[in-house]
């Protein structure tokens, strides 16, 4: 009997040698056709931007959300389209401090009570399943992104939402940019996109 099963585990460890010798052959279809040492320092690379862009949320010093992106990158989110590093600040452009002259009360107007600062909550975004493809200076990115929220301070963390991110990058200098990137709801891809 031990015989018997010593036999069959070397059936078994041959058949799983030969099958992973044919997926090592096998010729990729979906991903770069040839992976590299620089391929895979790009696609962390591109991962770590990913990473820091989502870290940049809910901040009280965060980096400028248009420097992520290439000075033509483009910003979709559902029909609105933002483009160029003035149009993707505009999309996330706080409202300004009122100035002086416009919060002064009118003459003979009783000023009203300032109203009290807004709470700071925390607002955490976490990335899943990055699907990186690189292509020489070009690169695409798929991640599952989700939204955590408090109501208020001290309160636990809530799932607000969650999506997609579909991406196209650039390597402007060194660096990779956004040259797109595209949110959606769904598992769908955007229309005419491409990895």
């Amino acid at each position: 009997m031990k015989l018997n099963s010593i036999r069959q585990a070397g059936v078994w460890a041959g058949a799983l040698g030969l099958f992973c010798v044919a997926l090592a052959s096998a010729p990729a279809t979906h991903a770069e056709d040839k992976m590299t040492a620089q391929s895979l320092i790009d696609r962390q690379l591109i991962l770590d931007q990913i990473t820091r862009y989502y870290y940049n949320f809910g901040k009280a010093d965060r980096q400028s959300e248009e420097s992520f992106y290439a000075e033509d990158g483009e910003l979709i989110l559902g029909a609105r389209h933002y483009k160029g590093r003035e149009g993707i600040k505009q999309a996330y452009n706080r409202a300004p401090a009122a100035s002086a002259a416009s919060a002064a009360p009118a003459a003979g107007a009783v000023p009203a009570a300032a109203a009290p600062p807004r709470e700071r909550t925390a607002f955490n975004v976490t990335i899943d399943n990055p699907l990186i493809i690189v292509h020489g200076d070009t690169a695409t990115s798929q991640v599952i992104f989700t939204e955590y929220r408090q109501e208020k301070v001290g309160d636990p963390m809530k799932f607000t939402t969650q999506g997609k991110e579909y991406a196209t990058w650039v390597k402007v200098n060194g660096q990779w940019l956004y040259k797109t990137r595209q949110i959606a709801s769904g598992s769908n891809p955007p229309e005419g996109w491409k990895e």
